[in-house]
């Protein structure tokens, strides 16, 4: 993309932004969509357990063979070295196959890879980022506690150090996938007289180390997406420190900003995808008088507004990526379509839900997708920080609003 119309940012700076995409993008496009033809799996991905991280990791290895895999990560860390332009090229087209996501290697992909990329030790970036791109590893986040949620500063789980190793004791919650993972990011408090956002260090953790224990949590839509996670004086190597011992507070501010940035660009190709399915299942289910549920004033004016804000978030991402590719990285921007998009997404379930009318209570195969999506996805305006975090960061980082305010 290159610039042409022009908008006001909220630091009073002009940037310039021009919605098309240059030859080389379209000729992209194509490959994309006619790999994806060839190649993207077409039997149901399972909803959990072993099968649905044999399945994840199986596309993941499938991306890897063709070249499809790390498209934005640096060359000299395995990936491709394109645009964020082109990943989101990537994920449109992988929505609009109805292609797998990212799945269960979400966190691996746009977590931890990238954190270990910016600030992880040549070791660690020899050892863990092939892996993860070829597909080998699946990795889980170890941030929120009971008590610390929104407020990552107030993590309690203790790390002391003892020779060369630090001795974990505590217990995380709400850690995503963690009972089929073998590596997890984990946030420590190895110094509590340093204050809450000192003090704390992040640490690769071996999910296999003696003395860890993962129980699943039954959800509201079913499945278990999330665990939690009890360390019983756990031996972790220093060695697997990122960054320096107690300056984690630092390189989590890396993993959140890569967690919204990486996330939202997925989650926006897909969602224009999901109101474009539910336009036509508008079309497809009737009223009690046979008459279409598009054909309903209030119902059609919703469609009609889910439609033009799917196309408002795109745009708005396409904006944040498609300037100087160094400062268009997520970053504090990301917040702006991360709040967005979740708000979003729990109006478009909640249309959803009035399309289906009294059957939405129900499971069956037509219901299921958009009835068990609206409980699985209420997570997408807490999950990497809640809609208040989000505000916060929007206008203390952005607006540049004081904190008191």
């Amino acid at each position: 993309m290159s610039a042409d119309g022009a908008a006001a940012s909220a630091t009073g700076q002009e940037i310039k932004v021009e919605f098309e995409f240059s030859a080389t993008d379209k000729a992209f496009r194509e490959e994309v969509r006619d790999w994806l033809a060839t190649n993207a799996p077409r039997e149901r991905r399972p909803r959990g357990g072993r099968p649905m991280r044999e399945f994840d990791l199986e596309w993941q290895r499938r991306k890897n063979r063709g070249g499809w895999a790390g498209l934005s990560w640096p060359a000299s860390c395995g990936g491709r070295g394109l645009s964020l332009v082109q990943q989101m090229i990537w994920y449109e087209e992988t929505a609009r196959a109805e292609a797998p996501g990212l799945g269960c290697l979400s966190i691996a992909l746009n977590h931890a890879g990238p954190t270990i990329m910016s600030r992880g030790t040549q070791e660690q970036k020899a050892f863990h980022l092939a892996r993860i791109l070829a597909g080998e590893v699946v990795w889980c986040q170890g941030f929120s506690e009971p008590n610390a949620g929104s407020d990552l500063a107030g993590i309690r789980l203790a790390g002391r150090v003892e020779s060369d190793h630090l001795i974990v004791s505590g217990q995380k919650i709400w850690s995503s996938h963690a009972q089929v993972a073998d590596f997890q990011e984990l946030l420590v408090r190895t110094d509590p007289t340093l204050g809450r956002h000192r003090g704390i260090s992040w640490v690769i953790c071996d999910m296999t180390t003696p003395g860890i224990t993962v129980r699943p949590i039954n959800t509201l839509a079913g499945d278990q997406h999330f665990c939690e996670v009890f360390y019983d004086d756990v031996k972790i190597p220093l060695t697997d420190v990122v960054g320096d011992l107690n300056d984690g507070w630092r390189v989590a501010m890396t993993t959140l900003a890569n967690e919204r940035g990486g996330t939202t660009l997925s989650h926006a190709a897909e969602l224009g995808c999901v109101v474009e399915r539910l336009i036509a299942l508008a079309h497809e289910r009737t009223d009690g008088q046979g008459r279409p549920m598009a054909s309903d004033d209030a119902i059609a004016t919703r469609l009609m507004e889910h439609r033009a804000e799917a196309a408002a978030l795109q745009a708005l991402t396409y904006a944040l990526i498609s300037g100087d590719q160094d400062e268009a990285k997520p970053g504090s921007n990301a917040a702006v379509t991360f709040l967005f998009f979740g708000e979003l997404l729990q109006r478009v379930r909640i249309t959803g839900l009035q399309v289906l009318g009294a059957q939405s209570i129900e499971l069956s195969a037509d219901t299921e997708p958009w009835t068990r999506s609206w409980l699985a996805d209420r997570m997408m305006v807490i999950a990497g920080g809640s809609v208040q975090v989000r505000k916060n960061i929007i206008a203390e980082r952005i607006l540049g609003l004081p904190r008191n305010y």
